[in-house]
């Protein structure tokens, strides 16, 4: 337990010298039978803690130990005395100093262990000097006593050490645990340890109550440990901060370690910048997120899957001489760990007004018309300074995404100018155009049109006329057939009615020139009336067939002409049905006269036979 203690006490206290010293502790120096071990060389310590000087000794065979002493006192001083008594193993002696009173105390509090180490708490910078041992005891039955001349040199300098400070991953929302140790192991007094936060700009504030604690922790009998703890909840706000803890040992040395605080945490998505542009400038937006770590964040317009800018922090999202394209709702996306956060924008793209090309008007039959297109954005407004000179009048608007159609209609008999004027205006600027006014436009379109569609009428009419004519032609030449025909078959029917008439007429004669002479027997004659019959009958049925073919040839002109003149369909099927009728009529009366011969043929008959 001693070795470890000292070991302990010993390299605390001699700090970066330790290693230098190695080699000289552990010498012994002997003096008449007295021998002590001691450091040679000069001890150094830091203010506030503590320092061990090591010590083993030995005494006479004759002498008896009772205390030891131990002395500061000028090194130039051979023996230090009474006066420069800090710690004396009786505690009645009252002779040590009041400097040191409470503060030098022995490791091991058995002498016959021949240890005459001790530890000093507390350090001072006055503790600097040459330290000296002193046994005394009985010799031969006297009081008496030995003063080693080996000294230790202690050197006692500002405190260099830090306290060491712990600080766990810190997450906003989260509580968490900072713990500060004091440096020393054997500072003596419990030291007090301070919480100092160090907001943005240098402003300190001390941490106190219930959010601290402290705690002493005891490794040996002369050993100990001090913590402090400082238990809150992190915010944002004490991101990039730093945290402070400061030891205050006894007397006005004081200690402290500064940490920076790193706390995770993520804002919303902020976005910036003008989101109402004008058409032609430059749009300019940034997208921050305050976090830590950084988040990654991405810039995109909603609807498409194209990135337009990416970074870390904050990103900028910059679209030079902007159109009416550019605008749009635009998508902030910031991804922090394992979390995504949103934001979106929509932009406004801002144009002047502006009159179209297609604008004009249309002076026809004393009503001018006039149409005016302007685009923008806001929509603009369109006025007709023209309106103010008139009363009667009609004005028709209609909108079209980011475009006005204004038409005014108004009755004029006469406009001395060739020009009116256009007003459009939407807020951000106005356009003025003069319309041209076109005089009768759409008549000569509508003339040009109609002379084109006579064009194509009087060329499907000659067409038609050329077809009808040759039809025509056909058709008459067939009748004029037909008619001489007919006339052949009356002339003949015709004859033979006279011969029969003849016959009957010579048969009467006989009749009455026989009754004249005498009753006489009635000779009968046989008449065949089936021949006249037969050639009716062929002769009907030619007529009849000859109407058939006639009609089938102008059935067929016909379908020829609707081909070559759907236009003209309606009229073409009145002239038709004229055409029809007519060569019906003309066929009709042949057919009459035939029946008429007919008629008289058996007329005739019928009478010769009642005569008979």
């Amino acid at each position: 337990m001693f070795v470890l203690i000292w070991s302990t006490l010993f390299f605390s206290a001699r700090g970066s010298n330790a290693d230098k010293g190695a080699s000289a502790w552990g010498q012994q120096h002997c003096d008449r039978g007295y021998c002590v071990t001691l450091s040679e060389r000069e001890l150094t310590a830091e203010a506030g803690l503590c320092a061990v000087i090591p010590c083993s000794f030995t005494t006479a065979a004759n002498f008896t130990l009772k205390h030891i002493v131990w002395y500061k006192c000028e090194a130039s001083k051979r023996r230090c005395g009474d006066a420069d008594i800090i710690f004396h193993s009786n505690k009645n002696n009252k002779k040590a100093q009041s400097g040191f009173e409470g503060r030098v105390s022995r490791l091991e509090p058995d002498m016959s262990q021949k240890n005459c180490s001790i530890i000093i708490s507390d350090l001072k910078e006055s503790d600097s000097g040459s330290y000296q041992l002193r046994v005394t005891g009985v010799r031969d039955g006297t009081q008496d006593g030995f003063t080693f001349i080996q000294r230790v040199t202690v050197s006692v300098k500002g405190i260099e050490q830090k306290p060491t400070v712990m600080i766990p991953t810190l997450t906003e929302g989260q509580q968490a645990t900072l713990t500060c140790t004091a440096p020393g192991l054997c500072s003596g007094s419990v030291p007090e340890i301070t919480w100092i936060w160090r907001g943005a700009g240098g402003t300190e504030s001390y941490i106190t109550g219930n959010s601290t604690d402290y705690k002493t922790e005891n490794l040996t009998d002369v050993t100990r440990r001090h913590i402090s703890t400082l238990t809150f909840n992190p915010s944002a706000e004490q991101h990039n901060t730093n945290v402070t803890c400061k030891i205050h040992f006894k007397g006005e040395t004081t200690t402290e370690k500064t940490s920076g605080l790193n706390v995770n945490y993520v804002k919303e998505v902020c976005i910036t910048g003008a989101t109402t542009v004008r058409d032609g400038e430059a749009l300019n937006l940034t997208c921050n997120v305050h976090s830590f770590p950084p988040s990654l964040i991405i810039w995109s317009k909603l609807g498409s899957n194209e990135t337009l800018h990416t970074d870390t922090g904050s990103a900028n999202l910059v679209i030079t001489n902007v159109t009416a394209g550019d605008a749009g709702q635009y998508v902030c996306t910031a991804k922090y760990m394992n979390n995504t956060l949103k934001d979106k924008v929509n932009v406004t793209v801002i144009w002047f007004s502006k009159i179209q090309k297609s604008s004009g008007c249309v002076l026809q039959s004393e009503v001018l018309t006039c149409v005016c297109i302007s685009e923008g954005f806001p929509l603009p407004t369109i006025n007709w300074p023209l309106l103010k000179n008139h009363t009667e009048y009609s004005v028709i608007t209609t909108v079209s995404n980011h475009t006005v159609n204004s038409t005014v209609s108004l009755a004029v008999k006469s406009h001395g100018n060739s020009t009116v004027e256009c007003v459009s205006n939407n807020g951000n600027g106005e356009d003025r155009e003069i319309l041209l006014i076109h005089q009768n436009l759409s008549e000569k379109h509508g003339q040009s049109s109609a002379v084109r569609l006579a064009y194509l009428k009087v060329t499907i009419a000659f067409l038609t006329g050329v077809l009808f004519s040759a039809v025509l032609c056909c058709l008459a030449k067939h009748c004029y057939r037909n008619k001489q025909k007919t006339s052949r078959s009356l002339e003949m029917r015709t004859h033979q009615d006279d011969k029969l008439g003849y016959d009957g007429q010579a048969l009467q004669d006989n009749l009455t020139r026989n009754s004249n002479s005498g009753p006489k027997e009635v000779e009968y004659a046989d008449i065949n009336f089936s021949l006249l019959k037969r050639n009716g009958a062929r002769e009907a049925a030619r007529r009849q067939e000859s109407t058939k073919t006639v009609y089938a040839e102008i059935k067929k002109a016909v379908e020829e002409r609707e081909d070559d003149a759907e236009e003209e369909g309606e009229m073409l099927e009145a002239k038709e049905e004229e055409m029809v009728v007519e060569m019906e009529m003309k066929y009709r009366e042949p057919e009459k006269e035939i029946e008429m011969g007919k008629e008289r043929v058996y007329s005739t008959v019928n009478d010769v036979t009642d005569e008979i």
